[in-house]
């Protein structure tokens, strides 16, 4: 069976390995940008979008949890967190498990509101997307994933140097 995988010393891999790196930083960037778009449009900070974005997808979540995965001060996530309840994005609730906790739901149809917002990138990713096999498609997610796993590994990394 031909192997695709080039020598790890090869010119022609370190370019490759530098463009999959560049094309990773203009995603990021891409999405930077959008992302303060949509913020805009919603009437949000950025960080706030961020927050509840996480809420959404990982919740509910306690506000200590949520300073962790967020790596910021748990006051600062207070802050980020009572604008969000001010303004209907999400809701603190009792843990079911510990009364004494508390946990932050995203309420739902704020959800909507800022999925609304994404519909274009949404389509052009579908679109992207169907351009590739099921197993290209089980390829990028899995390097999407440990790219991502990679980020949070050194984002740790970074703040526990201070």
């Amino acid at each position: 069976m031909e192997t695709k995988v080039k020598r790890e010393g090869s010119a022609e891999r370190r370019h490759l390995v530098l463009e999959v790196k560049r094309s990773l930083r203009e995603v990021r960037n891409q999405i930077s940008l959008l992302n303060r778009q949509i913020s805009a449009r919603v009437d949000l900070k950025d960080i706030d979008l961020d927050v509840f974005d996480l809420i959404s997808q990982a919740g509910p979540l306690s506000p200590t949890v949520l300073a962790r995965r967020i790596g910021q001060h748990p006051a600062t996530v207070t802050g980020i967190l009572d604008r969000l309840e001010r303004d209907g994005w999400i809701t603190r609730e009792r843990a079911v498990d510990d009364r004494r906790a508390v946990v932050v739901r995203a309420v739902p149809e704020r959800n909507s509101d800022v999925l609304e917002q994404f519909a274009g990138m949404n389509a052009a990713m579908d679109a992207i997307c169907a351009e590739y096999t099921n197993g290209e498609l089980e390829l990028i997610a899995g390097f999407l994933k440990k790219g991502a796993d990679a980020g949070g590994t050194a984002a740790v990394e970074l703040q526990s140097l201070g």
